[in-house]
């Protein structure tokens, strides 16, 4: 029994010995599976998956990063451009000559787009420089440096592929008969020779006006005036003469008061803009400055007609009105100046009375008028030059009796409105004008070698019959028109308001911050160089970030 019992036990130990057996030989190959794929290289873990918006993050910052790359580098190689002219062709005997009066709005137009290389061109103007006059109302405030609104003309000229002279001289004396210019160095250091006459193919009359003052007692020797960059700059200066005066020790009440009453005379676009700007200076700068005095500042429109800005809607006339009324600037409307004071000016009110009111600085913005040597021109073509308003053109701006003669800008007498974007589209209009004459000329010159030629040459009469053709089709111009492209007008507290044409429909007016927006980016697309418009920008963001300057000088 022993030895069967011991047979059973091995039986048993041999039957689970076999399962034992197989599991080993089944891990053999797992083993060795998991030793060779160790001995592998490991593969790299992949990236988590950026979302959507990452995404976008990461593309934004590419075209972002290269649009700085790409803007900064066009910025600079335009302003290299412009720092470093290249050479010129000399003056031609054989051209005609062109000589531009004036660098305003009209005359800096035309330089812009002429092709000076068809004429020998001379710009005579008492000033070497382009004045952006819509905003001079911010240099009188500080908002803006005197130098960024100016452009040197030779900045311009440098540039055409022709040299073009620049004097600085004002022009005394236009005969139409013997066709020449007289003109005379008016600057405080002047040479041997200060005055000198030219003689001219063609001139473009384009000297602006001056200020009227309508005779009114006191208003050249008393009033400051919105001009010139000097007007904005003596402006300034009075204007913070008027606050270090109101705060010496000892000043009485009545006498603060009248020290910082500014009177405004004018409601056009310069007057309203200057009030909004004089209203800025006081809440963003004064206050802080002159806490004491703040309180004590006002500001007075004054107008003669029924409303300020007629040329805009009734619409944004009466938002410019309750947006003044809202920043307390006092709106003087059917008010007549009969005098300026040294310390008041005399109103004449609605109902014919008449009023002295104390103030410490008048601003005078009020209106247009012929200078002397137009009025001289003018009293030589006495048939011709009849309207008093200014000089009398045809449809293509050429001046009626004068041959050889265009005028443009302020000092004529035409059916539009004496403004900046007026000018500037008909000195663009003179530069195709006179690109049609070079043309005229040369095929004029061309007939005159063919009518040289043999009478028995056969093709002579074809050539004569071309280019008398094409003298004939260059001989018309088109007239000149005029295509308004809207008013804006800045009201302060950042508020602007704009009359926009739309379509054939009519116009579409808008007013707020939105505008204001539209209004400083449109008026730094006006201005004539990268230069101008770097500076501008600049100002405005230090303006924001320092505030105005408040010392005088």
């Amino acid at each position: 029994m022993q030895v069967a019992r011991a047979r059973a036990q091995l039986g048993r130990r041999i039957v689970q010995s076999r399962p034992t057996a197989q599991l080993t030989h089944a891990r053999i190959p797992r083993r060795l599976a998991s030793t060779e794929a160790q001995s592998q290289p490991l593969a790299a873990p992949q990236p988590p998956r950026q979302s959507r918006w990452q995404r976008i993050l990461q593309a934004t910052g590419r075209v972002t990063l290269f649009t700085i790359v790409v803007g900064a580098g066009s910025f600079y190689y335009i302003a290299h451009k412009d720092r470093t002219p290249g050479p010129q062709l000399p003056h031609d005997p054989t051209k005609k000559t062109l000589v531009i009066l004036g660098s305003g709005w009209g005359a800096t137009s035309l330089l812009n787009s002429l092709d000076t290389e068809e004429y020998n061109v001379f710009v005579i103007s008492p000033r070497n420089y382009f004045l952006f006059t819509p905003l001079l109302p911010s240099v009188a405030t500080g908002t803006l440096s005197p130098r960024s609104i100016i452009q040197p003309t030779r900045y311009m000229t440098r540039h055409k592929k022709r040299q073009v002279s620049v004097i600085e001289a004002s022009a005394t004396d236009v005969d139409p008969h013997t066709q020449t210019v007289t003109f005379k160095d008016m600057s405080e250091v002047q040479g041997l020779t200060s005055t000198t006459t030219m003689k001219y193919d063609y001139l473009v009359y384009a000297v602006g006006a001056e200020t009227q003052t309508f005779n009114i007692p006191g208003v050249r020797e008393n009033a400051c005036f919105m001009k010139e960059l000097d007007d904005a700059e003596k402006m300034q200066r009075r204007f913070l003469d008027c606050l270090e005066s109101a705060a010496f020790p000892g000043q009485s009440k009545a006498e603060v008061d009248r020290l910082l009453h500014m009177v405004v005379v004018g409601g056009g676009p310069t007057g309203v803009e200057l009030s909004g700007e004089l209203h800025d200076f006081l809440e963003d700068d004064l206050r802080s400055w002159y806490p004491e005095l703040a309180d004590s500042i006002r500001i007075t429109l004054v107008e003669a007609l029924p409303s300020v800005l007629p040329m805009f809607s009734k619409q944004l006339i009466d938002y410019t009105e309750s947006t003044f009324k809202a920043a307390k600037i006092d709106i003087m409307t059917k008010t007549m100046v009969k005098e300026i004071k040294e310390n008041s000016v005399v109103l004449q009110m609605p109902d014919r009375s008449i009023a002295e009111v104390p103030c410490g600085m008048v601003v005078w913005a009020a209106g247009n008028t012929l200078r002397q040597v137009t009025r001289d021109l003018m009293a030589k073509l006495p048939e011709e030059q009849t309207n008093r308003r200014g000089i009398t053109v045809d449809e293509s701006l050429r001046m009626k009796g004068a041959r050889g003669v265009f005028a443009i800008g302020d000092c004529t007498a035409t059916s539009y409105a004496p403004t900046a974007q007026v000018a500037a589209q008909e000195g663009a209009y003179l530069a195709r004008v006179f690109r049609q004459l070079a043309r005229r000329d040369a095929l004029a010159a061309q007939l005159a070698e063919v009518h040289g030629l043999p009478d028995d040459d056969p093709e002579k009469k074809v050539k004569v019959e071309h280019l008398e053709s094409q003298v004939a089709k260059v001989d018309k111009i088109r007239p000149f028109k005029y295509s308004h492209q809207g008013s804006l007008a800045y009201i302060g507290s950042e508020k602007a308001i704009a009359d926009l044409p739309f379509f054939s429909s009519g116009n579409v007016a808008t007013a707020g911050v939105a505008t204001y927006l539209f209004w400083r980016s449109a008026y730094l697309s006006k201005l004539f160089s990268l230069r101008n418009r770097a500076l501008v920008a600049t100002d405005w963001i230090k303006v924001k970030i320092f505030g105005r300057d408040v010392s005088r000088e």
